[in-house]
């Protein structure tokens, strides 16, 4: 097996987040869904748009915000995803290329737009996020480079792109690649409401042995379990996928290897300013450690350090050095 080129290569939702502060009481003036993730429309997202305060625009989606924290950490990793000849479109391109990240995928041309996330963070540092998926659910089999897949150790397939029916195609097809070139595969169930739509394929795929690294946070493993109880969640998955990643927000995160099991705290933080992508910056530091061979707790540990940078300020791409503050914590 040849040595890969890049560490990760991920597929998700090409989505450019704009994200503002804001009262509790637009909250509920709005009717959103506090804490959640709600799907909108065109109409709905320019409706939400109108309402909000000063807003920041970066490029973000689950996965493409994993990859930013790794390329930070000094990974090699590219992206695959979706986004329409449009502003929005140039603004995620640009902004993941500038990160490091390769990215070439074409633009669509026509209707939906890209993609787009408001975000609208309280002061509690709970963010409430509303997606118009647009142009991101169009990503088909087509768009996908065989050999740029088999060039990555590790696939990264994000949860919250099952969703719509081409792009589910092209990730089928990219984990028969993956695996065809003897490469990893890893998953992140995304979100409960994902789950609920299509826990049946989730639970084939981890029964067939297609998945290599599982990661959910504790109400997903509950939901893809059945099991409301936590270990006895993991007990349920723990033999079936060979590296099992639970997180549990403030009580830290448990990792399960070919069953040996590392538990860790979360990282002390002054205060916890906005929760978005926690999860993905938590995915970033396993998996640049799980790259580099490092043991299960030390990836434990560089996840929950980069989780902690984040939700220490507004967005879900670091403002501190990821690198040096990894080397420095670590020791």
């Amino acid at each position: 097996m040849t040595e890969p080129r890049y560490d990760v290569i991920a597929i998700g939702n090409a989505i450019v987040d704009v994200m503002a502060p804001c009262e509790e009481e637009l909250i509920a003036e709005l009717d959103l869904n506090k804490g959640g993730m709600t799907l909108v429309d065109e109409d709905g997202a320019r409706r939400l748009y109108e309402a909000m305060g000063p807003a920041k625009e970066i490029s973000g989606g689950s996965a493409a915000n994993t990859l930013a924290g790794m390329s930070a950490l000094g990974a090699q990793c590219a992206f695959v995803g979706q986004v329409a000849q449009d502003q929005l479109g140039d603004v995620f391109s640009h902004d993941i290329r500038a990160v490091g990240i390769d990215f070439d995928t074409p633009a669509r041309e026509g209707q939906p737009s890209t993609a787009r996330c408001l975000i609208f963070v309280t002061p509690d540092g709970e963010r409430t996020m509303n997606t118009f998926l647009g142009a991101s659910q169009f990503l088909p089999p087509a768009a996908l480079d065989d050999e740029l897949i088999a060039s990555a150790g590790i696939l990264y397939l994000e949860g919250y792109l099952w969703d719509p029916e081409e792009p589910r195609r092209a990730m089928r097809r990219a984990i028969e690649v993956a695996r065809n070139a003897g490469r990893k595969v890893a998953f992140t169930a995304s979100e409960s409401f994902v789950i609920d739509r299509h826990g049946d394929d989730f639970r084939a795929l981890i029964e067939e042995g297609q998945i290599d690294i599982l990661f959910v946070n504790e109400s997903e493993l509950a939901t893809l379990t059945g099991e409301a109880d936590f270990d006895a969640g993991l007990a349920m998955l723990q033999d079936k996928v060979p590296v099992l990643v639970a997180t549990r927000s403030a009580r830290g995160a448990v990792g399960i290897a070919n069953g040996a099991r590392a538990e860790i705290a979360a990282e002390p933080i002054d205060k916890v300013v906005d929760t978005t992508g926690a999860g993905d910056l938590f995915a970033a530091g396993f998996l640049t450690g799980h790259a580099r061979g490092e043991t299960l707790e030390t990836c434990l540990r560089m996840g929950a350090i980069c989780a902690a940078e984040i939700i220490s300020h507004y967005g879900a791409r670091s403002e501190a050095d990821l690198k040096a503050l990894v080397a420095e914590k670590l020791g």
